[in-house]
């Protein structure tokens, strides 16, 4: 076998092993997300920890882009985990019906379509920090300087676990199955809309818990690898709803005396 043969036979095992790729690929984009955020993602994370009450940086463009990539990286790092089993499967479905370079190719579509989705969440996240920072309602840590504010959040969202769409967007997300055959389209075009559709789901599951990170501090991981854990559990367990409601009823509680005990 010469050597041009043996290459082609690689290649054509590795694009067998298409779902591998997809895994592997995904899982080194959550990593480098992950070690992003734990480098600052282009913060001054000292000067926030020793500063913790001064007054945010001055918004410039700049620093409305930073905050941007700063959220989007963060809603990769949290959510591309839970999105796997979904790729996963529709990588399995593609590859009957075309071939596994082809699968491999819309699987990475949809996955694409996906964090587009979670990137206008981040536009829209940015755009409620500047509203906080502007009226003095953040710390240098992006925390909430208000404990009602902070309380009236976790309040919320405690009642929006309890939400019909809550519910219904969390049904779609812990069961790729359904999303899969109610939503599928058929072509790259349609990969990406159905990852659209997918991540507008899980944004609808999850949005208000994303919300959670302006109290415990948008920079602060502990908060968010503990949101991150709690998303992925909701997700993936088999008793996600009773979950979703044992967290609302927490959530409701802790907002309930972080409030009395401001007043």
């Amino acid at each position: 076998m010469d050597k041009s043969m043996q290459e082609r036979s690689i290649l054509e095992h590795l694009l067998h092993r298409d779902r591998l790729i997809v895994a592997i690929g995904t899982a080194a984009v959550v990593a480098l997300a992950w070690a992003y955020l734990a480098a600052g993602a282009g913060m001054d994370t000292e000067m926030m920890a020793d500063m913790p009450d001064m007054a945010p940086m001055p918004w410039t463009p700049f620093y409305g882009a930073l905050l941007f990539v700063m959220w989007w990286v963060m809603m990769v790092a949290m959510m591309a985990p839970s999105a796997v089993p979904t790729v996963l499967l529709y990588a399995t479905v593609k590859r009957r019906q075309d071939t596994p370079s082809r699968a491999a190719i819309d699987s990475w579509i949809f996955l694409a379509g996906y964090l587009v989705t979670w990137a206008g969440f981040s536009l829209a996240a940015v755009l409620v920090q500047t509203a906080f920072e502007r009226f003095g309602l953040l710390s240098m840590a992006m925390a909430s300087t208000s404990a009602i504010l902070g309380g009236g959040v976790l309040v919320a969202a405690g009642l929006y676990q309890f939400t019909p769409l809550k519910q219904a967007c969390l049904r779609y997300c812990e069961s790729p199955l359904l999303f899969l055959s109610r939503h599928w389209r058929p072509g790259t075009r349609g990969a990406f809309r159905m990852g659209l559709r997918h991540g507008s789901y899980c944004v609808g599951c999850c949005w208000f818990l994303m919300v959670l990170l302006f109290v415990g501090g948008v920079m602060n991981l502990a908060w968010i690898i503990g949101i991150a854990l709690y998303v992925a559990a909701e997700k993936l367990l088999p008793f996600g709803q009773r979950l979703s409601y044992a967290a609302g009823a927490l959530l409701i509680l802790s907002g309930t005396i972080v409030v009395a005990r401001a007043m």
